[in-house]
């Protein structure tokens, strides 16, 4: 099936040509290179053909396709030999370069005999000979290939190593990982890793590196970790960052599996075993698209020490990614992969010779683990993380109460359910779960026991437990479904208090169902709540949910007023939701009206709680007297309020309701602003709140409010692990959207942190989990997860895989018709990193978009920032051939700010006026039309000396006002070459600046002015 329309000219074809070297490579890429070399072979033109060529042999190396890419290349050199004109001089380049890829290819490959490859190596000799080319790159291969077959490796090493580099010697980055790796198989760690320094560094890459490097030097960088010298690169946190970054450089690439494999074996050696089974569970397409059988023993040996590892910590029967067709074990899959890399391994040694592939196979699954534990991500995880959910049978023990086992018997277990949940002690929930397992079980038999009651009942009691998490969950609408079935259950077994709890339970919930045009804002963080959103919970909708809580209110009053024969501590329960109902409506309408009401009900809870001796009801009368204070605005009165609760809690319990008590009075001291004590509170919240299940006491909000008090002590990496606990809290107690909403605020925060791979690595195992890869969350919510992900690649320099993602979400955001705000923002960013990859065509396609979507719903900031760096990175790119277009782009800026202006928006940064006259300043400069220049740059002096700086923002208007007169200073001084008036601008900023206390800024101006007299 064609993946292109055929081109019908030349044109057209190296059009497609430019279009398919922008595709990741894999099937798609090569099938179309595929193609277009059909196409090709209708020109009469050979020069269209050897590109189309030259696209397809890259896209079989690349693709990890080693035995079709030496046909390729035959080809190439046929045509060379025949036509020799036909290639320029970068074609004569490339393809001298290429000798080198068939020899990598050849050697990749068990079956070509070991006299073929030193065939083709003495054919690369003799061609480079022939040509009058240097022999380094023939050495270096020549060593490539004693280091496959174990042979002559020194002697082979130093013939390559001494020669000095030709314009045909492999990159740097590359050379640098050959020598590295020739001293590590020698077993000199240090002299390997200092070897390798530049390219671990940053300071020398290519498209395989530095990934490769990285994938080989991690190891070592863990057994030379603390110590001293160039080689002791020591810190395991460096080792963390490598491995993020190493692994992000070749995921999923068929070209790259080893390097995934040993990823993989680093995982397994430092205590990651989980996070080895998931990301080999996302490189599940390297079991069957790698071609290279080189490649696969190096990626099966990787994952087979991984496997082993697991399978030795006692969970070979987990469940695992492996081969297409069938489901896998680690156990199962192991035995399948040790078989196929042994006889990978034996193949390649048959046919060198020799026994290298099998003993450094060995070797590697010989390894001991060089750490018990590295924490490689924020998102750790271990083995029983992965393992299928089992029946939940009790809390976990702590030290601070004595768990009671559940019960073996079932009319005992049943007993103690009911009695726990009467109590409201936490214990109840593990009753309740063991019970639904056994319930539902094939051949259940409900006990004949009058203390128990009937089937009907038990059914009921599990319903309403299943409504009561799914209101924990916020999922209102199953709530009140869930505790209207078990209310007509409880009427069958002639239970009338407990269904009236039940109706009341779902009248509570159906109150808090939003009303449909409400979604989006309930959605939190969403692309759309950014900068200058608006609020889309309008007053109609609080309205509605008003009404609603009262008159839940008031049937709650009628169903306990009707309902005989209520046990106190139904009765109790009846007056507590009543009491909330009211709480919610002050909440929602926020209203003084409202608060007395809610005091009153909170009182008769609290007198009735007292007269029946019901602790943990006292409490929540106390708790919601102090959570109507708050909403009332009188916080010292809520604290004291809760100071005292927080004491009778600890004399007289319940204890389980001291984690909440703390968690709220931490929430009101921030409010405060007493972060010190916020902090306090919150953290022993969470002490105590380890001695009870997670989600009875609300783990999940304690560890997001301590991570906020963080942020207020200036702690923003304690609280990125905050956040990042309270989301897997929240996946725990399956509240998965709020979870998703908590990585979302975490990867934002890790960027923000400058802790790129980090925030990539968080964002992708988030986005891995089932329900997001499937596309069954929010789309909002999905797509504010990918927007922090692609903005997390461009910051981490990955422009061609930040613009792709950037590309997509721009063109699904298009369809967003009831958030044209955040398409406009999405298309703008996406624009200018179009331009930054100089697509300028594609660039003014997407900020079109933007600009339509702008008209909808205004973003004028982001916008006019989108055009003007399109119109700066232009003429950046092309001088004087695109100032036309960067001022049309201009112009378009122009007419946003006068917008802006007519609507009375101020931008939250840099006046628009002043930002659009800088930009004029440097595009004209980039152009070389510097009077126009100079004249913009007055402009923007002008504009920023008749506002001035503002009190809240006077050190960036100095900055701002810096940078113009700096640059009006260079384009008048140097380009203009009037450095006299220049210097008299330049030395009279200085004074101002140093006067206003801004010194800081001066040096830029005084560098310029010292250049400007040296020239004088």
């Amino acid at each position: 099936m064609p993946t292109a329309p055929h081109p019908q000219n030349t044109d057209e074809l190296f059009q497609a040509l430019q279009e398919n070297d922008r595709r990741p490579y894999g099937r798609t890429r090569t099938v179309t290179a595929e193609e277009l070399v059909d196409a090709a072979e209708r020109f009469d033109d050979p020069v269209p053909l050897v590109h189309a060529l030259l696209e397809l042999q890259e896209a079989y190396t690349y693709g990890s396709e080693p035995r079709k890419s030496p046909v390729v290349f035959a080809r190439l050199l046929t045509l060379f030999d025949e036509q020799p004109d036909v290639f320029d001089e970068r074609l004569r380049h490339l393809l001298f370069w290429r000798f080198k890829w068939v020899a990598n290819a050849l050697r990749a490959l068990p079956e070509i005999p070991l006299t073929s490859l030193r065939q083709w190596l003495s054919e690369m000799r003799a061609r480079y000979e022939k040509a009058g080319l240097e022999l380094q790159p023939y050495y270096g291969q020549a060593y490539q290939l004693a280091a496959h077959t174990g042979e002559d490796t020194t002697s082979a090493y130093e013939l390559w190593a001494a020669r000095t580099r030709t314009r045909l010697s492999d990159c740097e980055a590359c050379e640098i990982c050959e020598r590295a790796l020739f001293h590590l198989a020698a077993g000199d760690d240090e002299r390997a890793l200092r070897a390798w320094e530049p390219v671990l560094a940053g300071k020398e890459s290519c498209q395989e590196e530095p990934a490769r490097s990285l994938s080989y030097a991690l190891l070592p960088l863990l057994r030379t970790a603390g110590t001293t010298g160039a080689g002791g690169t020591g810190s395991l946190e460096r080792v963390r960052e490598l491995h993020l970054a190493g692994y992000r450089g070749c995921r999923r690439n068929p070209s790259m599996a080893g390097e995934v494999g040993r990823h993989l074996e680093f995982c397994a050696l430092t205590g990651n075993e989980a996070r080895g089974l998931e990301l080999l569970s996302e490189n599940r397409n390297l079991f069957d698209e790698v071609e290279s059988p080189l490649d696969q023993l190096d990626f099966l040996t990787g994952v087979e020490v991984l496997l082993q590892r697991v399978a030795l910590l006692g969970h070979d029967a987990l469940p695992t990614t492996g081969y297409a067709g069938r489901t896998w074990t680690v156990a199962a899959l192991r035995a399948e992969v040790k078989s196929r890399a042994d006889d990978l391994a034996a193949r390649f040694d048959t046919r060198n010779g020799t026994t290298v592939h099998t003993d450094r196979r060995r070797s590697r699954l010989d390894r001991a683990p060089l750490l018990e534990s590295l924490e490689l991500t924020l998102r750790p995880r271990g083995l029983d993380d992965l393992a299928p959910a089992e029946p939940i049978t009790a809390p976990a023990p702590a030290a601070a109460r004595t768990v009671t086992a559940v019960p073996d018997s079932l009319p005992e277990l049943i007993v103690r359910a009911r009695a726990l949940d009467e109590q409201g002690h936490p214990d109840a929930q593990a009753c309740w779960a063991r019970l639904r397992t056994l319930v539902t079980a094939r051949g259940h038999v409900h006990p004949d026991d009058p203390a128990v009651g009937p089937l009907v009942r038990l059914r009921a009691d599990l319903l309403a437990d299943e409504g009561n998490r799914a209101g924990e969950r916020d999922e209102y609408a199953d709530a009140a479904d869930l505790h209207e079935e078990a209310a007509g259950l409880y009427d069958d077994a002639g239970a009338p208090g407990h269904a009236a709890l039940a109706r009341a339970s779902a009248l509570l919930a159906t109150a808090e169902i939003p009303a449909p045009d409400t979604d989006a804002a309930d959605t939190p963080d969403t692309p759309g709540t950014h900068a200058d959103a608006a609020d889309t919970t309008g007053a109609d909708a609080v309205e509605a949910k008003v009404a609603a809580l009262t008159a839940a209110h008031a049937a709650m009053v009628r169903l306990h007023e009707e309902t005989p024969g209520l046990a106190p501590y139904q009765e109790a329960r009846l007056l507590r939701m009543r009491a909330t109902a009211l709480g919610l409506r002050l909440q929602t309408s926020h209203s003084e009206e409202h608060a007395a009401p809610v005091f009153a009900e909170a009182d008769l809870l609290h007198a009735f709680a007292v007269r029946h001796d019901l602790p943990g009801q006292i409490s929540n009368a106390l708790l919601l007297r102090a959570s109507t204070h708050a909403l009332s605005a009188d916080l010292p009165a809520a604290v004291a309020d809760l100071d005292a609760l927080l004491d009778r809690l600890k004399a007289q319990g319940p204890a389980w309701h001291l984690p909440r008590t703390l968690g709220l009075r931490g929430r009101l001291q921030l409010g405060l602003r007493d972060a010190t004590t916020a902090y306090a509170d919150f953290s022993e919240g969470l002490r105590l709140a380890a001695d009870w299940p997670a989600d009875a006491v609300g783990t999940d909000r304690l560890h997001a409010d301590l991570a906020e008090a963080c942020m207020h002590l200036g702690r923003p990496d304690e609280a990125l692990r905050h956040l990042t606990l309270s989301a897997e809290a929240h996946l725990r107690r399956g509240s998965r959207t709020d979870a998703f909403c908590a990585y979302s605020n975490a990867a934002q925060l890790s960027l923000e942190l400058g802790r790129v791979e980090d925030c990539i690595a968080l964002l992708d195992s988030v986005l891995a989990e089932p329900d997001a890869a499937a596309g069954e969350l929010d789309d909002r919510l999905l797509a504010q997860l990918r927007l922090t992900r692609a903005r997390a690649l461009h910051a981490g320099e990955d422009l061609k895989a930040a613009t792709a993602e950037f590309v997509t979400l721009a063109a699904e955001s298009a369809g967003w018709d009831d958030d044209p705000g955040s398409h406009a923002m999405i298309a703008a960013e996406t624009a200018v990193l179009l331009g930054e990859s100089g697509e300028f065509g594609r660039a003014r396609q997407a900020a079109d978009q933007a600009l339509a979507a702008h008209a909808r719903a205004p973003r004028y900031e982001k916008v006019s920032n989108c055009v003007r760096e399109l119109a700066r990175l232009q003429a950046q790119r092309q001088g004087a051939d695109g100032l036309a277009d960067a001022l049309d782009l201009l112009a378009v800026a122009g007419r946003i700010a006068d917008e802006a202006r007519t609507a009375g928006y101020e931008a939250h940064g840099r006046s628009l006026d002043t930002a659009l006259a800088y930009e004029h300043g440097r595009v004209n400069a980039y152009a070389g039309t510097y009077e126009d220049a100079l004249t913009a740059l007055n402009r923007a002096v002008a504009l920023l000396d008749a506002r001035g700086p503002e009190p809240d923002r006077a050190e960036e208007w100095a900055e701002e006002w810096a940078e113009c007169v700096r640059l009006a200073g260079a384009v008048e001084g140097i380009y203009l070459e009037r450095p006299a008036p220049a210097l008299t601008r330049i030395d009279a900023a200085v004074t101002r600046l140093t006067a206003a206390g801004h010194t800081e800024l001066t040096e830029p101006l005084i560098s310029l002015a010292a250049r400007l007299r040296d020239e004088e």
